[in-house]
């Protein structure tokens, strides 16, 4: 039988035993073997799809057991963690134990970086140089960062100092957006091909050298012979942005033509100085369904890999990302200064029918979350009510702005937390564990979150007639699939609700906890062992103070349940409030939420049940905060 050439890889120096046409056969192989693993797993698959060429053509030239390779987010690494940690652990992508969607310091020795959020490689690379440079080690350090992540502002800081530090440091840009034509991109390779020659290299330091020799203006003829190439190569590429960061550009290059990539990566082999490589990629290679529709296919769950379609059957509701979308341009059609506002995820944060039936006022700023913040902040000091569409988890990209420039000022900007808490398969660097602790503790800010998606349509309106900073938290995924308005009413500012009674204890719930404490009160009554009373406290900060003051000294057991993190929490402001009212002595409390630590990936259902946040585990906490006692015969 015929081994494949991925099955005869064992260790991922073999790539550089291989022939170009072997590798150009590996990476259809790679291929192949991403979309059938993605579709059972879900995971980013257009992005990993559009670099495989990329990844062999570096795997070839550089040793990953020394040389420091440093994927920006990590959506591109797939074809990188098949040939460094193999097939077998590869099919276990993103599921519970299984290997993780990111690259990972404590996954894999040949995951130099942890990564997840964007932008981040250049700067982490820099710090790898200096410290290899510190160490008089003689390794390579490159960061492979995406043209979207290019569009945030730490990226250019990352470039501002490498290039004025002068270390030996490769980034190779993967432009996948096709922006510039292929003519002109091919001329450019051929430019750039003869531009990084290693003689012609040699050759212009050697005239530099010469130039500078001559009496009184040998510097200025070298400015001026540097001025004259940079010409040359701007006229036809877009070096001249990174010439100006004082780094050598070299490109556009064909990155699905293994020979030319091999080439240019083994003549900057030597060098030392700073690099980018400009790669010209096409997001979804290979595979026709991503090719036509890459944003579909950026991040996917299970599909059918002969047509692409999804597996799951369609849902019966829609989810909060949804709903928010809905309800904004319901709330956008009666008041002309509601302006939506996103950091590169439209679709995402459910903002599509926004975008198309108010262009005008729908802005993405790209992955820029600092600067959606401070933009809100600005159209916010004239007037307007901007709504800021951001995962929870990259808000925290932009917590500065939050305190300076949102709620110092106390503008009224509605910040929009999906994914708020447990997000599943993507762990630990996108769930939203921490937005109730770090944003808590600022004045003049407001945070709710919904029950289920008609409160969330009331905390939006609510939010919409709030004079000052609102944050409102909202999970991944459907809720209950409950009816919703036409017309969204406010809910009483500051005020929550009781949803259930009982006598033998309280739970109060925050968000889309409500409903596995519904299950599990229900089944508590069902078998007559015990009835407790449910509280929707709706707001974090302010707290309901008089419903809590008139509420909690009734019980003698008091469940706090949420999901984020213990630490700094719901439980938290309740447990300040209740020793601020001298209300602890009678209490046996108990908070559920997250642990004080990163929880791994795996499904939403699984996370839960580990952690006790399904309705099974906090049914089990109550009985055993509680005892026995309380049982009916």
């Amino acid at each position: 039988m015929t081994i494949s050439l991925l099955e005869q890889i064992q260790d991922p120096n073999d790539v550089q035993q291989f022939t170009i046409q072997e590798l150009e056969s590996l990476a259809k192989e790679i291929r192949q073997e991403i979309i059938s693993s993605v579709s059972v797993t879900g995971g980013h698959l257009a992005p990993s799809l559009g670099v495989v060429e990329l990844t062999l053509a570096i795997l070839k030239v550089f040793d990953p057991k020394t040389d420091k390779i440093v994927w920006d987010v990590g959506h591109q690494s797939y074809a990188y963690k098949i040939l460094t940690q193999g097939i077998e652990r590869f099919r276990t992508l993103r599921q519970l134990k299984g290997m993780s969607g990111f690259p990972r310091l404590n996954e894999s020795k040949f995951d130099h970086f942890g990564v997840g959020h964007s932008s981040t490689s250049i700067s982490a690379a820099l710090g790898m140089a200096v410290g290899r440079d510190f160490s008089k080690e003689s390794s390579k350090v490159l960061a492979i960062i995406g043209d979207g992540s290019l569009t945030a502002g730490m990226a250019y800081e990352g470039l501002n100092q490498a290039g004025d530090l002068d270390r030996d440091l490769i980034v190779i840009l993967n432009d996948n957006e096709m922006s510039i034509s292929k003519n002109v991109g091919a001329l450019s390779s051929f430019l750039s091909r003869k531009l990084s020659d290693q003689r012609f290299l040699r050759l212009k330091e050697d005239i530099k050298k010469r130039l500078r020799q001559v009496p009184r203006i040998g510097d200025e003829l070298v400015n001026y012979a540097r001025r004259s190439e940079e010409s040359l190569k701007s006229f036809f590429t877009p070096g001249m942005l990174f010439e100006a960061f004082k780094f050598n550009y070299l490109g556009p290059i064909d990155g699905h033509n293994l020979r030319h990539l091999t080439k240019v990566l083994e003549q900057i082999r030597t060098l030392q100085k700073p690099l980018l490589i400009h790669t010209l990629t096409t997001k979804g290679k290979g595979y026709p369904p991503a090719e036509a529709n890459p944003t579909r296919f950026h991040g996917i769950g299970c599909f059918e890999p002969e047509t692409g379609q999804d597996l799951k059957p369609s849902k019966r509701h829609p989810n909060y990302s949804a709903v928010f979308g809905t309800t904004l341009c319901q709330l956008a059609h009666n008041n002309p200064m509601i302006v939506a506002i996103t950091a590169a995820m439209p679709e995402g944060t459910g903002l599509n029918d926004f975008e198309k039936d108010f262009p005008d006022r729908f802005f993405d700023v790209g992955i820029c979350e600092q600067h959606a913040v401070t933009f809100a902040a600005g159209l916010a000091s004239k007037g307007y009510k901007p709504v800021v569409c951001i995962y929870s988890t990259f808000l925290q990209r932009a917590y500065d702005q939050v305190v300076h420039d949102v709620c110092l000022q106390n503008l009224p900007v509605i910040f929009c937390l999906d994914r708020s808490g447990l997000v599943g398969e993507d762990g630990p660097t996108h769930h939203g564990s921490f937005d109730i602790s770090y944003l808590r503790h600022i004045p003049n800010i407001t945070l709710m979150a919904p029950k289920d998606e008609p409160e969330l349509q009331s905390l939006l309106a609510c939010a919409v007639e709030h004079s000052g900073p609102v944050a409102i938290r909202y999970p991944r995924g459907s809720g209950p699939g409950l009816a919703l308005s036409s017309q969204p009413i406010p809910v009483p500012y500051n005020q929550g609700e009781m949803v259930r009674t009982g006598s033998d204890g309280l739970i109060i719930s925050y968000g889309s906890c409500l409903s596995p404490c519904l299950e599990a009160t229900q089944s508590l009554a069902e078998e007559q062992i015990l009835h407790l009373s449910i509280f929707n406290l709706r707001f974090t900060k302010p707290l309901p103070v008089e419903q809590l003051r008139s509420l909690i000294p009734e019980y003698s057991y008091l469940f706090i349940v949420e999901e984020n993190s213990l630490l700094g929490g719901v439980g938290s402001a309740i447990l300040e409030f209740l020793a601020n009212e001298d209300l602890l002595s009678h209490l046996k409390i108990k908070r559920i939420g997250l642990p004080d630590q990163f929880i791994e990936h795996g499904t939403i259902n699984e996370l839960k049940h580990m952690l006790g946040l399904d309705a099974e585990g906090i049914k089990k906490t109550i009985l055993e905060t509680i005892g026995t006692k309380k049982l009916k015969p």
